[in-house]
């Protein structure tokens, strides 16, 4: 999914840059929106118990973020591989 994978990398760089840093509501909307189409292709997998949408409320930092994005990838990988069963590489799906 390109979209997931970019915005992973994106969140990733900034991660390494400042983990700490907090992350706006309007960047956690936009990645909530994105999760939350991730979460209804993963609905019957056993993953989704696993994967978290991002709290408002709760201002995460960028690391944060990047684990969840990074958990949400993962999901998506094995799904991948169960279904259509090939994962590049890189990881790419």
């Amino acid at each position: 999914m390109p979209l997931l994978n970019s915005m992973h990398a994106e969140f990733k760089e900034l991660a390494k840059k400042k983990p700490e840093a907090a992350v706006s509501k309007n960047e956690i909307k936009i990645v909530n929106r994105l999760l939350e189409k991730v979460r209804e292709v993963l609905i019957e997998e056993d993953s989704i118990g696993f994967l978290d949408i991002l709290d408002e409320d709760d201002v995460p930092q960028t690391s944060d973020v990047t684990l969840i994005l990074l958990q949400y990838v993962a999901a998506m990988k094995g799904f991948y591989y169960k279904y259509y069963g090939y994962v590049s590489e890189e990881g790419h799906i």
